[in-house]
């Protein structure tokens, strides 16, 4: 799989958490056909765990054990690369035996021992910018993942704190950390989230995913990451920033059109 700035985007998509077998294949299975009709790479998203939780009740997902089961056989059955975020520094050579990509949470950007145990796989790293960072900042962080020797990063972009409760995305962001030659990818659904914004939960406006989206490829990112679920009002996490499942194929048209406007009719 070939990431790049100047080439069309990846898109980063899945379900926030895995709610179950026949929910995690129905989505990997859908966004796999609507990308491979729009002829989109596509690395598939989804947690295992999701520790980053705004209360202790708050659903968890299937666990390590059984959620990297299930993302071996996802990965194999449907020829999938597989991204999943990882918590703690003992399980990134786990989870890296089924991911081709290990995700560093937002909230744990700056935890070097995770940083580092996950660029020591060899396996490629998606390092979130923490909501608390300047995207200079992000630069200490990607000097934790070379002095590994280990160069297959990808930087994304999810929002920044802004007062309590909200975020805001300052673009300028986008083209700051390309400055590090390495690809940049826009996280549209977490950066309309509203951290801790409902009750013991995190809120969101998924109204605005498709037009921060569009502002992100017009600026031409490596990527787009996007959960998506087939009910979002039902979603076990982060389903009001969302993106519907039935509104993926019409957003990802007008995205493509977007994106080579800016670099240009490549072929995908």
């Amino acid at each position: 799989m070939r990431v790049g700035n100047q080439i069309p985007f990846t898109l980063i998509a899945g379900p926030c958490i895995m709610e179950s077998r026949s929910h995690l294949w129905h989505v990997a299975t859908q966004i796999k056909k609507i990308c491979h009709e729009l002829n989109v790479q596509l690395l598939f998203k989804c947690s295992y765990d999701k520790a980053n939780r705004t209360s202790f009740k708050s659903y968890r997902g299937l666990g390590k054990k059984e959620g990297l089961r299930l993302l071996s056989e996802l990965k194999h059955a449907l020829s999938l690369s597989i991204l999943t975020d990882v918590h703690l520094p003992q399980e990134a050579e786990e989870a890296a035996q089924v991911a081709d990509v290990l995700q560093i949470p937002a909230f744990l950007c700056r935890q070097t021992d995770l940083v580092t145990a996950c660029a020591r796989t060899g396996k490629a790293v998606n390092i979130k910018k923490g909501q608390f960072l300047s995207p200079w900042e992000m630069e200490n962080v990607l000097q934790k993942v070379l002095a590994t020797g280990n160069r297959k990063i990808l930087l994304t972009e999810r929002g920044t704190f802004f007062g309590y409760n909200n975020l805001v995305v300052d673009m300028r962001s986008l083209e700051i950390m390309k400055r590090s030659g390495f690809p940049v990818i826009f996280d549209a659904t977490h950066s309309t989230q509203f951290p801790g914004g409902g009750k013991n939960v995190s809120g969101g406006d998924r109204r605005f995913v498709e037009p921060l989206a569009k502002a992100a490829t017009a600026i031409g990112v490596a990527g787009l990451f996007m959960e998506v679920h087939p009910n979002p009002d039902k979603a076990l996490s982060d389903g009001p920033n969302s993106v519907k499942l039935a509104d993926l194929k019409k957003m990802l048209q007008t995205l493509i059109s977007v994106d080579r406007l800016v670099k240009g009719k490549q072929s995908r």
